[in-house]
């Protein structure tokens, strides 16, 4: 399919969501200024990219009820070309893009009113642009100012991006494939970033988190991704049982693990994977018993991600296992919490296991969506947390279907304490896979880095 008639397709379900007297005003990014004078990386807003495919700053989308659509880009300037780079223009953006008007962002505020003009009601992605309320306000405050005139003002305001999250949640058949390549390329960096770890210990060399950052980074972008989905973790030892460290100077050292929690971006869709392996290559005993415990719970959640199922299955399962398992190797005292059931209704399990099993994934590596299924928002049900004594609302949680893609992610964390054998201290792991979500099943698009022990180990060998 050629890329532009993808977007108009997505314009055109836009179009038909918002209804024939709608008007949808969808920004771009803004530049973000990393120091004095010198920006960060620039990257489209998602909502924006998903229905024009356009990677330039300064540019507004507006979407007709009828399926008209206008971009407001740069102008052509040589000058500013010459140091910012090639600028596609107006004219060009009417074939690239399939738009069906284009103009220079300097008219947005003169020719906005009257694309509001006579339409019932105006959507925009609420609370995430700053400022852009204040815009609106002042396109309705001008259209308002000539009703005298005729002009007839949009009397709603609505969130676009309900929209939109429900139209991004389902993957079609061109996000897939490159969800797929990304997934591959992340792989292939982990796999770099491993045998990096146990070359360099073989050979005597101090290895520091950072060299093998430097080997995911070196993979992302020989292999054409633009950038890393987000801020790459590479945990060595004890860092690893923090969730969210960052790649840093800690020392790699022989015997530890290594968790690293990184993934590149490629065209707009982020991928997601995280492995935990030994920094020599061989697992330690109870390296092996905790990995082991924690690859069995992924595999439940796994086998329960499937169309038809809860969004929650996949974590009720790998909780399951987890919990079974540290009540096995002694992480928690059966005499102290009780039963299996005891465990999983008290949480029991949350000082080793603190966060769900998985997120969306797509454009944004935290991808848009509910968790809630649309169609039971009514049933509702209130239970007290057991750890915080805080009063929760529960509602049905979203039936999976095929095509929503998402990560599946459990992991163990030990820390010193009262009570933690000691053999366990300062283990962090997490074994984490992107799914897309099939009729019978989930197709995982990152196992092309292994995840068992033998096939690690043998990795690191080579």
């Amino acid at each position: 399919m050629n890329p532009s008639s993808l977007y108009q397709q997505r314009r055109a379900q836009l179009a038909k969501a918002i209804g024939p007297n709608g008007v949808a005003i969808i920004p771009t990014a803004p530049e973000q200024q990393r120091n004095r004078d010198s920006d960060f990386p620039y990257r489209p807003d998602s909502y924006f990219y998903y229905l024009s495919g356009f990677t330039e700053p300064k540019a507004w989308l507006v979407v007709q009820g009828d399926g008209s659509s206008t971009l407001f880009c740069q102008p052509k300037d040589t000058e500013r070309e010459i140091w910012d780079g090639y600028r596609l223009g107006p004219d060009a953006a009417l074939d690239a893009l399939a738009v069906d008007a284009a103009y220079s962002v300097t008219e947005l505020d003169a020719k906005l009113p009257a694309l509001l003009d006579g339409r019932d009601a105006v959507w925009y992605p609420f609370a995430t642009h700053k400022g852009l309320e204040t815009r609106v306000d002042g396109w309705l405050g001008h259209l308002r100012a000539r009703v005298r005139y005729g002009a007839l003002t949009p009397q709603t305001q609505r969130d676009l991006c309900g929209v939109l999250d429900e139209m991004r949640l389902v993957k079609d058949a061109s996000e897939q494939a490159t969800m797929r390549r990304a997934g591959q390329i992340s792989a292939a960096a982990h796999i770099r970033a491993m045998q990096r770890s146990a070359h360099m210990l073989r050979d005597g060399k101090e290895v520091r988190e950072f060299h093998l950052e430097a080997e995911l980074l070196h993979e992302f972008r020989v292999n054409g991704s633009q950038f890393p989905a987000y801020g790459s973790i590479v945990a060595a030892g004890a860092n690893a049982c923090v969730l969210h460290y960052r790649a840093d100077r800690g020392l790699v050292r022989d015997g530890e693990l290594v968790l690293i929690d990184a993934a590149c971006e490629l065209d707009g869709y982020a991928s997601d994977i995280t492995r935990t392996f030994p920094a020599n290559g061989i697992f330690t005993g109870p390296q092996r018993t905790l990995y082991e415990l924690v690859l069995a719970s992924q595999e439940a959640a796994i086998t329960a991600t499937k169309a038809g199922a809860r969004f929650t299955d996949p974590h009720d399962a790998a909780v399951k296992v987890l919990a079974q398992g540290m009540l096995d190797v002694g992480l928690l005292d059966a005499n102290k919490v009780g039963s299996l059931d005891d465990v999983i209704e008290k949480r029991a399990y949350f000082p080793f296991y603190m966060h769900r099993t998985g997120h969306w994934i797509g454009m944004d590596v935290h991808d848009c969506g509910d968790y809630t299924e649309p169609s039971e928002l009514g049933q509702v049900s209130t239970r007290k947390d057991a750890l915080t004594g805080e009063l929760i609302k529960d509602r049905p949680a979203r039936i999976l279907r095929a095509g929503m893609a998402l990560t599946i992610e459990p992991g163990i964390y030990v820390r010193p304490g009262d009570g933690v054998p000691e053999h366990f201290h300062n283990i962090g792991i997490r074994i984490e896979d992107d799914a897309i979500v099939t009729a019978t099943g989930c197709e995982l698009l990152t196992r092309d880095v292994p995840v068992s022990v033998d096939e690690i180990e043998a990795l690191m060998r080579a």
